[in-house]
């Protein structure tokens, strides 16, 4: 089950926000190796103040939390503009309403998830990429940005996403990184559907009209 969460209400969710804070320490300083600011055993930037919003995957009877990823406009602050303008070629630019940026995907191996696909894709990961394509929808846009790395490269390819590779993928710490775009709609999320084999609304009951009022 995934809560959708506005930054400006960020402080209603402290379970939430934390073990997905903390998540993050986790995934990009500890396993990734990246250049991150780590406080407290939590990796938080400066695009977490610019109102993002948060899908948070947890757990449908305890919420527990399994994963979290960050979606932000690119017509405002976003990290491909303002951190790794270095992927796109010179002058190349991507800002439109239409289109915004995931960041900061990470999710946890747990126990009481449902097993993973025939994909070998963790349900968590699965779950919020589904949910990007219901957000997508919901929001009217017609793609998403993304820089992620190989291994995650091979992961969003087996949930049924086809990125247009964009730009020059280059090495960052010690893994070849990626700017992708990825067209959304009811095509798409169909798509999402087939691969993840997730049938149903991953979203949490109320999550549409809080988000989308």
């Amino acid at each position: 089950m995934l809560k959708l969460i506005e930054g400006s209400y960020a402080s209603f969710f402290p379970k939430e926000m934390n073990a997905m804070f903390r998540n993050r320490a986790e995934t990009f300083s500890e396993r990734l190796r990246w250049d991150v600011v780590v406080k407290n055993g939590c990796e938080r930037d400066q695009f977490d103040d610019a109102n993002p919003l948060y899908l948070v995957s947890v757990d449908p009877d305890t919420e527990d939390y399994w994963g979290s990823l960050r979606l932000l406009p690119t017509t405002g602050p976003n990290m491909l503009r303002d951190v790794f303008p270095f992927l796109l070629e010179e002058g190349e630019h991507i800002e439109s309403a239409t289109i915004w940026e995931i960041s900061r995907i990470c999710c946890k191996d747990v126990d009481g998830q449902p097993e993973r696909t025939r994909r070998r894709v963790n349900y968590a990961l699965n779950e919020l990429i589904m949910g990007v394509g219901e957000v997508a929808v919901l929001a009217g846009l017609s793609q998403v940005v993304c820089v992620f790395d190989a291994r995650m490269f091979r992961v969003v390819k087996a949930a049924g996403c086809n990125p247009e590779i964009i730009g020059r993928p280059q090495r960052i710490g010690d893994t070849m990184c990626y700017a992708g775009l990825f067209d959304t709609g009811p095509g798409p999320l169909k798509s999402f559907r087939a691969a993840t084999g997730i049938r149903d609304s991953v979203l949490a009951p109320g999550a549409k009209e809080l988000a989308f009022a």
